[in-house]
This record gives structure tokens, C-alpha cells and sequence, in this order.
């Protein structure tokens, strides 16, 4: 190299513990021939370190993946349990419902406690990132279903029995739920965004349901065929179910981000599909 192109500087090598670096003069009038000898030297290191970090990243993503598939199974259980005590008055399986919740509690805490170090591993992959905060969030609405199962529950406990003639259109309702939160599942396990929708678009259904239980509790309390006491109690447990529909919709507009990176939620008009970007 020509003293004329770096000027009067002096150039030399600097060797330290873990770097070679050329001292001297920081730029040449022709920048095409400056080498970082520093970089040249990390370069491998910084690669296998990435490589690393990214196997280790999918392992444990793909572990967490298959325990929340199994929360949601298990909440899935709770809430079919806590509706057929409620229906057939079985104070046993309720309680049973009300133990089970404890576990579910545990691996809730569990499950958010190994996601949130993957976001420190320095992987910068949008939808990886994406997989951690999807399980984050589903995981926090599966421990909300859960609480609003253990409330139908605590009714059965406190309630002595049902009267004849409870509104027929709370059996479909609460049947329609648990379709809806077993799709919901599916949709998460699968990463299925396509049953995700078909569970959006049920969302108004669930509503009208509840305003029919509405107005035919009322009629039958102005019947006296309900009391007032038993009415009340029948719209908390309703109350209940449509909460655990309102959390699989969050699940479900979830599975929709992490596949399309489209955030749906807090749209006012509701879920539409989302328009193609311009050519």
C-alpha cells in the first residue's frame, strides 16, 4: 500500500485478546479496498452463535407450542364438565371442576414463564416472534375461560335445583359455546386461520342468544314461573358462557395475527377479510 493513499498516517495491527484490528488512518480515498479485519475475524463466530440461538429458540418454541395445545384440551374438559354439572345438577362434578382449576392456574404461570426469555435470545424473525407473543396471549384467555367454567360451578353448588322449564335456548346456547371454544382450540393447535374466521363469524349468534334467554327470563318471572332469585342466577351463568365465547374470540383473532401479522381486534366494523396490497 502507497504512503500517498492513506496519507500520514501510520498503519499497523493491533492484536488484542480476541480482535486483529488495523489501526491507523479510519477511511481511503478508494473505500472499495478497506478491509474491517476486526469483522472478518467475528463473522464466523457471529454466525454459529445465530445458528445456535435460532435451534435452540425453535426447540423450546416447539415445546411450548404443544403444552398450550394441551391447556387448551384441558380447559376444553373443564368446560364440558362444568356444563353437564350445571344441567344435571351434580354438585360432585362441579366441585371436581373447581379442583381442576388449580392446575390449570399452575401451568399458566408455567407456560408464561418460559416464553417470555425466547424474546432475549436475539432472534429476530418476524413471525417467530409473532409464535411467543400468540402463546402469551392465548395462554393468559385459556386461564379466563377456565374462571368463568369454575363460576357456572360455584352456581351448581349454591343453587338446589332447576325448575321445569328452563329456557330451551340456554341448552343450545351453552352447547354452542362448547363448539365454539372446541374449534377455537383446534384453530390454535393447528394454526388454522380459516377455522378461526368460521369461529368469528359465530360471535353474533352467541349475542342473540343471550338476548332470547334475556327476554324469556323475564316473561317467566312476570309468570311466576321463575322467581326473581333463580332469574338472576340464570343470567350470571349466561353471562359466564358468553364470556368464555368472548375469550375464544381473542384466541381465535390470535391465530389470525400469527398467520397473516393482521391485527383484527378493536375493529369496529368486525372481522373482515383483509384487502390485498396494491400491485
Amino acid at each position: 500500500m502507497h504512503r500517498d493513499s492513506v496519507g500520514a498516517a501510520e498503519l499497523r495491527l493491533d492484536r488484542g485478546r480476541d480482535r486483529v484490528r488495523l489501526q491507523g488512518a479510519p477511511r481511503l480515498p478508494d473505500r472499495r479496498h478497506v478491509i474491517d479485519v476486526d469483522a472478518e475475524f467475528r463473522h464466523p463466530t457471529r454466525v454459529a452463535a445465530t445458528i445456535a440461538a435460532v435451534t435452540d429458540f425453535d426447540a423450546r418454541l416447539a415445546g411450548l407450542e404443544r403444552d398450550l395445545a394441551a391447556q387448551g384440551e384441558r380447559v376444553l374438559d373443564l368446560c364440558t364438565r362444568t356444563v353437564e354439572s350445571y344441567f344435571d345438577l351434580d354438585q360432585e362434578k362441579a366441585r371436581a371442576v373447581i379442583a381442576a382449576d388449580d392446575e390449570v392456574d399452575r401451568i399458566d404461570v408455567e407456560l408464561e414463564r418460559r416464553s417470555v426469555p425466547l424474546l432475549g435470545l436475539g432472534v429476530t424473525d418476524e413471525h417467530r416472534i409473532r409464535e411467543v407473543l400468540t402463546i402469551v396471549k392465548v395462554n393468559n384467555e385459556l386461564e379466563r375461560i377456565a374462571d368463568s367454567a369454575v363460576v357456572v360451578a360455584e352456581h351448581v353448588l349454591e343453587q338446589g335445583s332447576l325448575p321445569e322449564r328452563i329456557p330451551p335456548t340456554f341448552r343450545v346456547m351453552a352447547n354452542s359455546v362448547l363448539g365454539v371454544l372446541r374449534d377455537s382450540v383446534r384453530a390454535m393447535a393447528r394454526k388454522d386461520a380459516a377455522l378461526a374466521r368460521q369461529v368469528l363469524l359465530f360471535d353474533d349468534t352467541i349475542e342473540r342468544f343471550k338476548r332470547e334467554i334475556l327476554l324469556h327470563a323475564q316473561e317467566q318471572v312476570a309468570l311466576g314461573h321463575f322467581s326473581v332469585h333463580f332469574a338472576f342466577r340464570l343470567m350470571a351463568v349466561v353471562k359466564a358462557l358468553e364470556r368464555i365465547a368472548d375469550h375464544c374470540t381473542n384466541i381465535c383473532e390470535q391465530v389470525i395475527y400469527l398467520r397473516s401479522g393482521f391485527i383484527v381486534r378493536h375493529r369496529p366494523e368486525g372481522w373482515s377479510e383483509p384487502a390485498a396490497p396494491d400491485a
